[in-house]
């Protein structure tokens, strides 16, 4: 009996450890001071391959030295480098039936140097019909590996300037072209003319770590994406009502990077995790999930307990504050695991809202998702209304930075009992994914 009440005495004196430890780093004045930085407009939209992306780079690893992480893997710094293939169009013309199309109208990607196409040659015709789910549609296509000649319903054109602003990057560029035109709904005849410059270039995560002390070969992750979408026009700051041309990203996704920044400085601080925790900071996922994709090859999938991608969290979720949602909840056990280890508080944890959005498919948890890890995105964002979502109005002010705090402390309680090795998540039925 003595036994049984010391016990419960030292866990009561640890969380009440933990409380006062939480409080103390997962403050508002330093989500505020994170989130400020990295949306702000020095930043410039922390675009991929631009000098704003590279302050975001610079940032995230001061604070991971500062919060007292390892290099992951033995690499000499905190930057996990590697090299993609850059298409930059030179010229890009299109007609149909003989009629030109207006540059304003038209999308290529494409990673030939130079391409002429009509309709002799094997181009297969496809169209996004008025009323489909534009965003599935057009990555289907966009990621096909053969040529495609993709015809947009009108309803769409609002569509065609962020599509021509996508990067084009590939980490192995197939031969095939894919062109969408905006607009067309029919064509007999057609000719595509392309140039484009092919260019290899250096991108980078940012990954720090924190060795288990008796598990250091079981990992459990925290990250989030830490590009979004550079600068577009002062016409379409005007046509969010203000002159402004900078896509900060505060919610998209500085708010989840700046959760794993302070994730990172708390269970630093804690210092009593059995398992190795990983804290990564991803690039590129706005052009394809590129820099996601590459950390996942660097990890044995079996030895990833459990990974938890942070994305959009600055605003309130459909059921208000102390909650968010976590993509593919039913797909493992780790939800029902969070919400048990949060029993003492009143944050929820729902199972994602939206899921004709397949959204667990859609963020950079995908790639070890598919290798059967438990690996979820927790997020608030409100996919059928987020008003702010990839416009120049994404900025800190729109943001509720109480409730943001809240919910990287839910996070952090959530995820202990994971971290200390007395919790396993089951792991994800790859035989039910397609």
């Amino acid at each position: 009996m003595k036994r049984i009440f010391v016990s419960i005495l030292y866990l009561a004196i640890w969380q009440i450890t933990q409380a006062q430890l939480i409080n103390k780093i997962i403050r508002v004045k330093e989500v505020k001071r994170i989130e400020t930085k990295l949306s702000s407009d020095e930043m410039a939209g922390r675009r991929t391959f631009t000098p704003g992306i590279e302050k975001a780079s610079l940032f995230i690893e001061k604070e991971f030295k500062k919060a007292g992480l390892q290099p992951f893997n033995g690499a000499p710094g905190f930057r996990q480098k590697f090299l993609m293939y850059q298409s930059t169009s030179q010229s890009l013309a299109v007609t149909l039936d003989g009629i030109a199309v207006p540059d304003s109208l038209i999308a290529g990607f494409s990673f030939q140097q130079q391409v002429v196409l009509t309709e002799k040659d094997e181009v297969e015709v496809v169209k996004i019909e008025k009323g489909a789910n534009f965003g599935q549609q057009f990555y289907k296509y966009y990621q096909a590996r053969k040529n495609l000649l993709v015809l947009v319903d009108p309803s769409f054109n609002s569509r065609v300037r962020t599509i021509q602003k996508m990067e084009k990057i590939a980490a192995e560029p197939g031969s095939n072209t894919v062109i969408f035109v905006f607009g067309a709904t029919r064509v007999n005849s057609f000719s595509i003319n392309l140039q484009n410059k092919i260019e290899k270039k250096a991108l980078n995560n940012v990954v720090g770590m924190l060795p288990g002390s008796t598990r250091p070969n079981e990992y459990v992750i925290f990250s989030a994406h830490y590009d979004h979408l550079g600068t577009g026009t002062p016409s379409e700051g005007e046509a969010a009502g203000k002159k402004d041309s900078i896509y900060n990203g505060a919610n998209d996704d500085a708010a989840g990077t700046t959760a794993v920044i302070l994730l990172a400085s708390y269970f630093k601080k804690l210092g009593n995790n059995h398992r190795t925790i990983v804290f990564a900071a991803f690039t590129a996922e706005e052009m394809g999930g590129y820099g996601a994709q590459y950390f996942s090859k660097q990890l044995t999938p079996d030895s990833v307990v459990a990974m938890f991608n942070i994305e959009m969290i600055g605003t309130p979720s459909k059921w208000g504050d102390n909650s968010a949602y976590i993509t593919g909840f039913e797909k493992t056990n780790l939800g029902t695991i969070l919400q048990k280890n949060l029993e003492r508080t009143n944050f929820i944890f729902h199972p994602d809202p939206y899921p004709e959005q397949q959204l667990f498919y859609r963020s950079d948890n995908a790639t070890l998702a598919r290798l059967g890890v438990a690996a979820h995105t927790i997020s608030t964002s409100k996919m059928d209304g987020e008003p702010n979502y990839h416009k120049v109005t994404d900025e800190i002010h729109t943001l509720d930075l109480n409730n943001m705090a809240s919910i990287i402390k839910a996070i952090a309680i959530s995820a202990t009992s994971i971290i200390a090795g007395a919790d396993t998540p089951t792991r994800v039925d790859t035989s039910q994914l397609r």
